[in-house]
């Protein structure tokens, strides 16, 4: 999830009938409405179970509808209008609380890789392998990024980029196998191994590692 304007983390809405602070949620995907959607990413919700709305709401829902449910009192970032949103169980919403610290985390990831993402047609002529190495190490980025990021990386033939990749755990096992064989290139363009013992980097021809003095 990514938030474009994270000062809605920063409001504090009270829930007026029973003064606890509401919850900052994910809105859900669809909205029951008038099918326009929610015109945010995110919602306050007043998530305690003794509040008037929500007790209460169990009859209420009963003896109208006919049917299992409650209400929440719902308000949106920027306006102190009160909705109350019906509700199947005790536990709706409590599994898309926004936790305001790692969305800002969340948010800076996003961000570098957007501008990883924008300067890679450019990165190769201004010699900044940086945004490649952003792309390529990022679990989260979007997969043609990181696909575009490693064809480009075998034009910088810059042996910094091994040690990076090797420590990092790829979860797509086709990227990882793509960056071995780009490394794969780099060592034969430049005359280099890895030592099988330490992985530390030695001349393609030598005879004893030079690092951890193991004959090779």
């Amino acid at each position: 999830m990514h938030i474009q304007n994270l000062s809605v983390l920063e409001e504090v809405h009270i829930c007026p009938d029973c003064d606890s602070k509401m919850t900052c949620c994910e809105v859900p995907p669809v909205h029951v409405g008038d099918g326009l959607g929610w015109g945010a990413e995110v919602f306050f919700v007043c998530l305690n179970d003794e509040c008037p709305t929500f007790k209460g709401g169990w009859q209420k829902v009963e003896v109208n509808y006919g049917h299992k449910g409650s209400f929440r009192n719902m308000q949106l970032p920027g306006s102190k209008e009160l909705n109350a949103m019906m509700v199947a169980s005790k536990i709706a919403f409590t599994g898309s609380i926004v936790d305001p610290e790692s969305m800002r985390e969340q948010n800076e990831r996003y961000q570098k890789e957007k501008a990883a993402r924008a300067a890679l047609p450019t990165c190769v002529a201004e010699n900044d392998m940086s945004p490649v190495m952003t792309l390529i190490l990022d679990e989260a980025a979007r997969e043609q990024g990181r696909r575009d990021a490693i064809d480009l990386l075998i034009q910088f033939n810059d042996l910094s980029c091994i040690d990076p990749i090797r420590n990092h755990t790829f979860r797509n096992t086709e990227f990882e196998q793509k960056c071995n064989m780009v490394i794969a290139v780099l060592l034969k363009r430049n005359f280099q191994k890895e030592c099988p013992f330490c992985a530390e980097l030695i001349k393609a021809q030598a005879k004893k590692c030079m690092h951890c003095k193991a004959d090779l």
